[in-house]
């Protein structure tokens, strides 16, 4: 399978490598390949994970057959724009992002938030991608390794469609994700409860500690 991971951040890497270390096929996207290659942690990164292309937007959308947004969840819809819809339509996008918002300090809010969502707003934004919500509820580290955190745990999905709902359930087993551990809450509009989960997450975070921990649901049934 062909990925594009739009995102050079901790969380687009983390993803990247692991799908690379899984056999497929990833590239990349930023908007200044060459800024992002002159970053000492990208270098780093790259060289540690020479099978992975970088290219800008445009290129790196056209080029997956799979899209996962791991960008800033305020510059998502910028990114995705630049990527152009025409590298878009009919594809899944796997959107892991949180619109947390920085501008008045720490601990960030959520912009959107209530009733909307980022996943909301990017399927309506771009009504021929295929978006799925999933992983935003934890750190990039459990997301592809799920055995981090001891004992049961899960994982949420969302989106309006079910083929790309069932793709993306075969991905996260690939990561390390039961069966058992992935809960389908229904169409996008869910996206609302899983994003903000984001500020009791940071608020454990600063409990805790460190950042290996996840949500339990109990009491589910089959």
């Amino acid at each position: 399978m062909r990925y594009a991971v739009l995102g050079t951040g901790i969380v687009g890497r983390t993803v990247a490598a692991r799908l690379v270390s899984l056999g497929h096929e990833v590239v990349i996207g930023t908007r200044d390949p060459g800024a992002t290659r002159a970053r000492a942690d990208f270098a780093d990164w790259q060289r540690a994970n020479p099978q992975a292309g970088l290219a800008a937007f445009p290129e790196a959308a056209r080029r997956g057959d799979t899209l996962v947004n791991a960008t800033a969840g305020q510059v998502s819809i910028a990114a995705l724009t630049e990527a152009d819809a025409a590298h878009l339509d009919g594809k899944i996008l796997i959107d892991i992002a949180n619109p947390l918002d920085f501008s008045h300090g720490f601990p960030p809010t959520l912009d959107p938030v209530d009733k909307d969502s980022l996943g909301e707003l990017i399927q309506r934004t771009f009504p021929g991608l295929r978006v799925v919500k999933t992983l935003n509820t934890m750190n990039c580290q459990v997301m592809v390794d799920p055995a981090r955190v001891a004992g049961e745990h899960h994982v949420f999905l969302s989106g309006e469609d079910a083929e790309a709902k069932k793709n993306v359930r075969e991905l996260l087993h690939s990561f390390g994700w039961p069966e058992a551990a992935v809960l389908d809450l229904g169409g996008i509009e869910t996206a609302r409860g899983t994003e903000m989960l984001l500020p009791i997450w940071l608020r454990l975070m600063g409990t805790l500690g460190h950042t290996d921990f996840n949500f339990h649901i109990q009491g589910v049934t089959r």
